[in-house]
């Protein structure tokens, strides 16, 4: 079996447009949370979102690619290239013979590679649009106007309403894989994978098994969302998954006071590619997935189950060939949902067991919020960060710790030499995604 290693990292979050932006917030305990901007939420109960903060998709794409492409799209392709760019396989700036030549040995081993991304919601934005576009042509000013305008009008206006061609292959989950591999020219394995809130920690442990079994890669995982819509809001928010809290602080886990999970949106994608081919063309490695545990709770539509994620720990741990002592630190799903965080608790302390109370864990969505898919990919990334960099980030607006937690949350950033860390992505459906990392050796 192949060792796999993670070579390049980029994202945009509502943290930053870049991932080293997006990483010095977070070691910084800096939110991402603000009151929505991209509709009018004055009528809602739940009023905040991590949205991204002044993303220019012109500097990835064409304005007509702009028009035609969801943003969970445009995410995963600012996310990808700056990967790739990251990894050392492009570089956009290049001039000159010399460097040309370099460009073209890198983009034969990059159009040999591969691309696995997830998403839990798609184009769900552009669907909504289409939709309010549909709603306010078919329909009179007010259905009281129907006895004046007539149903044959209505009929006539109906017929004549034109959508765009591109709404379908737009929003469809498997076309930020897709356009990711045609922009970057990548001809090999293509996946698009639609797993809940696991979506993007599914698609690098995918990735990872890909490249462990022999795939000569590279291959690009991650995850990308574009969530922050009236739709997916009001949705979540019945559901009983949103905080109604709200202030800034809204995103809490762990917290005895939390209600619910704050709705973000963004992307992560990384680089994975087997060892010898990284060390070969002299990559800077960042560190090596060991192990991957995917499991399923077979117990309820959105309850969460400890069993469950406990076994997903489990299998990680296990294919890593490791124990549970020489684990230095968790990176939690910890959502902030009352319910959620607490089982979660529940199934560390069923793996770890003593060592609960004292294993380094931390929940960065106190910062990001809940970015769907895209969580697990940047939870990932940050924990490769915290292995390279021997730093924690902080679990932020943890003022008074649920005692059914009884967990050791870390609320300040702390450093720490971490060899092996964790980083756990559970999803409705009861769908856990849990990926082991260790540092390069």
């Amino acid at each position: 079996m192949n060792r796999v290693v993670i070579t390049g990292i980029g994202a945009v979050t509502p943290l930053g447009n870049t991932f080293i932006e997006s990483w010095t917030a977070a070691k910084a305990g800096v939110t991402g949370i603000k009151s929505i901007t991209r509709f009018d939420a004055s009528d809602l109960t739940w009023r905040l979102a991590g949205e991204l903060k002044g993303f220019e998709a012109k500097a990835y794409l064409s304005q007509k690619e702009t028009n035609r492409l969801d943003p969970f799209i445009q995410y995963a392709v600012a996310a990808s290239v700056m990967a790739v760019e990251d990894a050392g396989l492009i570089e956009r700036s290049e001039v000159g013979s010399q460097k040309s030549e370099v460009k073209d040995i890198r983009n034969k081993y990059l159009t040999s590679g591969g691309v696995i991304i997830g998403s839990s919601r798609g184009g769900i934005s552009t669907i909504e649009n289409a939709l309010i576009k549909s709603r306010n042509s078919a329909c009179p000013a007010s259905w009281s106007e129907a006895g004046v305008v007539g149903t044959r009008a209505i009929k006539r206006r109906t017929q004549n309403l034109r959508l765009s061609p591109y709404l379908m292959p737009s929003t469809t989950i498997s076309m930020a894989s897709s356009y990711v591999a045609q922009h970057l020219v990548i001809k090999g394995y293509c996946l698009g994978i639609s797993n809940a809130c696991a979506s993007g920690a599914n698609a690098i442990g995918e990735a990872y098994r890909l490249l462990r079994s022999g795939y000569r890669g590279p291959v690009l995982a991650g995850g990308s969302e574009a969530p922050i819509c009236r739709l997916c809001i009001e949705g979540y928010g019945v559901s009983g998954a949103l905080s109604k809290i709200s202030d800034l602080s809204a995103s809490r886990p762990f917290d005895n006071n939390r209600d619910g999970f704050v709705l973000s949106e963004g992307a992560c994608v990384i680089v994975l590619e087997d060892l010898n081919s990284a060390v070969k063309r002299g990559a800077n490695i960042y560190s090596e997935i060991v192990g991957y545990g995917n499991t399923t709770d077979a117990f309820h539509q959105t309850r969460p189950d400890s069993e469950g994620e406990a076994r997903a720990m489990e299998s990680a741990i296990s294919e890593a060939g490791i124990t549970t002592s020489e684990i230095d630190y968790i990176n939690a799903h910890g959502t902030s949902t009352p319910l959620g965080d607490m089982v979660e608790s529940e199934a560390i302390k069923k793996i770890f067991g003593n060592m609960s109370s004292t294993i380094a864990v931390s929940a960065v969505k106190s910062m990001t919020g809940h970015m769907l898919a895209a969580s697990g990919s940047l939870e990932t990334a940050f924990t490769v960060m915290s292995i390279k960099e021997s730093i924690i980030p902080p679990t932020i607006n943890l003022i008074e710790k649920d005692s059914a937690c009884d967990i050791n949350v870390v609320t300040e950033k702390t450093g720490k030499k971490i060899n092996v860390a964790i980083s756990n992505s559970f999803g409705f459906g009861g769908v856990n995604a849990v990926l082991a990392l260790k540092r390069f050796s």
